[in-house]
């Protein structure tokens, strides 16, 4: 049994953010766990006491609750040695198909709220904690790392949230011990592929079912595609956040690990073929 850890997980109410709040809690974790509507965990809070589990509603858009939340943390378990970073929506669609309210909205979610997030959770492990440090778990996608037909607002959203974590973890003081890692899940069976999943029609210039955006939208809507086992994937976000160094990406798939692989190779034949161009191109 490894030690009990207190948690502050976002959009606890399905997909990674219910999984591993279930996870967290069988292994004798504390968890604060934060969501829009609280009553959809009406059975854990009847499983569990309020000195294991404190849920708190919260729509990560409003700041206020995003605070009011840490200080609840605070004032329960005095501490958080964690904070999963996951509330997200996703819009799978081609760009000109997209509202463009629906793309802001998913913004504000995926990246605008896990910022402030990310800003509270640093300022509560250095403030708060004692001794301070935490780690902060940063829920992206394999679509943060590579773009992707159909998907290109929500790929955009986890770029951005990918770019704000790496910049972050360069500013933290060493000596505080906050750790980030950005989580990089490929298809796994959660409700981001389902209930937390937009899918508006087909733009009707790309409605031909040859082409790369239909075959997409074919094949995100089968079940295959989704082998990933979500309660595997939390045994290892735990693990992670056990790391004394832990990296700063973890893909974790295997078409995922493929999307890396693919990135990093292309990226070097780039370098190769065009790395001289930077050559002269500098005051004397």
């Amino acid at each position: 049994m490894t030690e009990s850890k207190v948690w502050f997980v976002t959009g606890a109410s399905s997909g990674f953010g219910r999984c591993i709040t279930e996870y967290l809690l069988k292994q004798g974790h504390k968890v604060v766990a934060t969501l829009r509507k609280p009553e959809v965990l009406s059975d854990l809070v009847s499983q569990y006491p309020p000195t294991q589990l404190v849920v708190v509603k919260v729509d990560v858009t409003k700041n206020a609750d995003i605070a009011v939340a840490f200080s609840k943390a605070q004032e329960t378990f005095g501490r958080i040695d964690v904070v999963f970073n996951n509330a997200g929506q996703m819009i799978t669609a081609e760009v000109e198909a997209v509202d463009e309210a629906d793309a802001r909205g998913m913004f504000d979610i995926n990246f605008w709220g896990a910022a402030q997030v990310s800003r509270e959770a640093v300022r509560f492990f250095r403030e708060v904690n004692n001794p301070r440090g935490g780690r902060l778990l940063q829920v992206s996608s394999g679509l943060g790392l590579v773009g992707q037909t159909a998907c290109a607002f929500y790929s955009a959203s986890k770029h951005a949230l990918e770019g704000f974590s790496e910049s972050l973890a360069c500013e933290l003081d060493p000596a505080w011990n906050i750790k980030i890692t950005i989580i990089e899940p490929g298809p796994f069976l959660t409700q981001i592929s389902q209930a937390n999943c937009h899918m508006p029609p087909v733009h009707p210039a790309y409605a031909d079912p040859s082409s790369g955006s239909s075959r997409f939208r074919a094949r995100f809507i089968q079940a295959s595609l989704y082998d990933g086992n979500p309660d595997k994937a939390c045994a290892a976000f735990e693990k992670v956040s056990r790391l004394e160094d832990p990296p700063i990406r973890l893909p974790l798939h295997r078409l995922v690990l493929e999307l890396v692989v693919g990135k990093a190779k292309s990226l070097l034949e780039v370098v190769d073929k065009y790395g001289s161009w930077s050559d002269d191109i500098y005051f004397d």
